[in-house]
């Protein structure tokens, strides 16, 4: 007992010591006085790497009236993972996941439909994959929520140091113009869903079997008709199969999801449809 009291002292001492367990940066704005203006953000895999600017916001409207954002050249010669990371040691820095940073959010104007990615990584480089989510809006503000609380407690989280964004994860035929804005961090208790968080004919229901083996059916309701995103991950917030990206018209629908190719363990399922989100569990058991 007395030796695993002076371990945890020892490890309590050394975490608030180090700054491991000092809050991040945050909310990043971009605003004059704010954090992420003025920090150095470097520009990877994207052909010539134009630099990030920091501009005026073109579009001050809808949910985003603040003055001032993030603008990404995503160039038709650079990689799907194109993006940009901020300095180590500095800008954001340094934070360990827990149940109150875990919800990230981050506010996109775009003129196409894709990914876009964001993963942390430590001092060392080491960093877990990306989290991604597709914006369900073009010409326009839209807020997309990520969701790292599945990898609370993994040692890759343990003082973090660095944020990374992909604004444009996909193959592109052309350059498209990206803007991002207000990044913030918040607590796992923001994407819970309350009773009345969507209309009642918004229903993603429980998949049948669960727990299922190999294969397994969604069934989900929609109120109007939408640009809709299903899409399943695992544990540690990767994306294993896409099960529809596509617009479609309201109504009651059920897709299959075969899982023989992935290991057996508990999936999330995400179904995204205009402002809508729900979420929900599923277990692979062979």
């Amino acid at each position: 007992m007395k030796n695993q009291l002076t371990f945890l002292f020892v490890l309590l001492f050394t975490l608030l010591t180090g700054g491991i367990v000092l809050g991040q940066n945050q909310p990043i704005d971009f605003e004059p006085g704010g954090f992420g203006a003025t920090w150095t953000w470097t520009v990877f895999e994207n052909g010539t790497n134009p630099p990030l600017e920091i501009i005026p916001n073109p579009d001050p409207s809808g949910i985003n009236t603040s003055a001032t954002v993030a603008k990404f050249t995503a160039l038709q010669s650079g990689n799907p993972w194109a993006g940009c990371e901020s300095l180590h040691g500095s800008d954001i820095g340094t934070f360990t996941l827990n149940s109150t940073n875990c919800i990230v959010k981050i506010m996109v104007w775009k003129t196409v439909i894709s990914d876009v990615g964001i993963k942390f990584a430590l001092p060392s480089g080491a960093a877990l994959p990306e989290i991604k989510v597709a914006n369900t809006l073009t010409n326009q503000w839209e807020e997309l929520t990520f969701d790292f609380s599945a990898r609370i407690g993994d040692p890759n989280t343990i003082g973090q140091d660095q944020i990374i964004i992909f604004p444009d994860y996909a193959a592109r035929t052309q350059e498209n113009i990206i803007y991002f804005d207000n990044i913030i961090f918040s607590s796992i208790s923001d994407v819970k869903e309350l009773p009345n968080s969507f209309p009642s004919d918004f229903v993603l229901e429980q998949n049948y079997p669960n727990p299922f083996n190999p294969a397994t059916n969604v069934r989900f309701s929609l109120p109007e008709a939408n640009q809709v995103m299903l899409r399943v991950y695992d544990l540690l917030g990767q994306e294993v199969a896409t099960l529809a990206n596509q617009f479609m018209n309201a109504g009651t629908f059920e897709i299959s999801f075969d899982a023989s190719d992935l290991p057996t363990g508990i999936y999330t399922y995400s179904l995204t449809a205009g402002k809508l989100q729900s979420v929900k569990k599923m277990i692979y058991l062979k």
